[in-house]
């Protein structure tokens, strides 16, 4: 019996966490359960999975239980906890994540902004404490099961794949038309709303090469992004002497999640779907075009910047994302906003914790400036 806290456990990740625990009842136990402000799904998750602790951050009432309620980070340390499951989206789940690393656990991580913004924080407390962190974004999941058996194999390129989201061959000069309703009509893949947005611009492609060093320890010119429009490979490795390993599999995130949360084995599970190779047809590649996706140029640049741009440029997209969800910014401004923050930001060196978060409070404050300005222009053209 594995026992699990899964933080985000409303959100896309953490309800499709759920799914794989239901097919494994036996093997899997919900000991913690943490949310944002969606109480109502919380309280039947409560009902259905009877966790021993439960985080609600948001209002709302939830119903009478023998649980108990406490903090995010008291969720994750609880000592019943084997595996914490980081399904959170923005910096909110840092803190829970480096509390649950003290404490000794695993972690099953699918919150970006846990390496974007403190990497150099996180692996080497991870490191310190002999905790494994497993990926469960698609793509790094994939890299992680390429590079199974691989221990002092010269890696030569890891190369991350993306679908292009809904606007890879759309005229450029129709993209500044773009709606939310269809910036949130994903190819091939079901997520939340940020997510989706930021898979529209790549914007969380360039997130994902960041990840993706801190994890494998790869520098960042031997990380490369392909478009693939299938979403059939996730990810690949090429070794030194040129081999190459891909891992394949039907766009779903029940599998990669699966296989962090039963890691070193390969449950079967009959409700994730397989590759019928009689009718897949074929897979296809091509570079990205930066002046398409300039959010993927950004998060790229950044990262190698390092220091506290990535919390700030991280921080500035929420911003931006939600003030296009909202309808006050156009979808090309997403990167005008976060070019004028990273322009503007005074950024720190081997940041510590603090300087991390306070980096995230100013990018914060001046991206809704800047995206306030830019809402008022684009009333003024109408």
């Amino acid at each position: 019996m594995k026992r699990l806290a899964i933080l985000g456990s409303t959100g896309s990740i953490g309800r499709q966490t759920l799914d794989v625990v239901r097919a494994f009842p036996d093997q899997l136990k919900v000991i913690g359960l943490a949310a944002g402000n969606n109480s109502s799904l919380l309280a039947k998750q409560i009902g259905e999975f009877r966790p021993e602790v439960v985080s609600l951050a948001g209002p709302g009432k939830l119903p009478s239980g023998t649980y108990k309620q406490v903090s995010p980070e008291e969720v994750a340390t609880h000592p019943a906890v084997d595996l914490v499951v980081v399904a959170t989206s923005g910096i909110a789940g840092l803190a829970p994540t480096l509390a649950a690393i003290g404490s000794g656990k695993n972690i099953a991580l699918a919150n970006k902004e846990v390496l974007v913004t403190a990497g150099e924080i996180v692996t080497a407390e991870a490191k310190r404490s002999g905790v494994a962190i497993m990926p469960v974004d698609s793509e790094h999941s994939a890299l992680w099961q390429c590079l199974w058996g691989e221990q002092g194999s010269e890696v030569a390129r890891l190369v991350l794949t993306a679908s292009g989201g809904p606007f890879r061959q759309r005229p450029l000069a129709s993209l500044a038309k773009v709606t939310a309703a269809e910036a949130l009509q994903h190819p091939t893949w079901q997520m939340g709303k940020k997510v989706t947005i930021d898979s529209a611009t790549l914007f969380n492609k360039g997130l994902e090469v960041i990840e993706a060093h801190w994890l494998f320890n790869v520098p960042y010119e031997r990380i490369e992004v392909v478009l693939h429009p299938q979403s059939i490979i996730h990810s690949l490795v090429e070794f030194c002497d040129g081999s190459v390993k891909a891992q394949l599999s039907i766009p779903d995130m029940r599998l990669p999640i699966q296989y962090a949360l039963t890691y070193p084995e390969r449950w079967q599970n009959p409700q994730l779907p397989k590759i019928d190779w009689r009718k897949l047809g074929p897979l296809t590649f091509e570079p990205p075009d930066m002046g398409r996706f300039p959010c993927l140029r950004l998060a790229i640049e950044t990262g190698r910047r390092g220091g506290t741009c990535p919390a700030a440029l991280s921080a500035a997209d929420e911003v931006a994302v939600e003030m296009f969800l909202s309808g006050q910014i156009g979808f090309l401004s997403i990167a005008r906003l976060l070019e004028r923050v990273l322009e503007e930001h005074p950024s720190v060196p081997r940041p510590s914790l603090d300087e991390i978060l306070a980096a995230d409070r100013w990018a914060r404050r001046r991206a809704l400036e800047i995206g306030e300005d830019l809402a008022k222009r684009r009333l003024s053209q109408r």
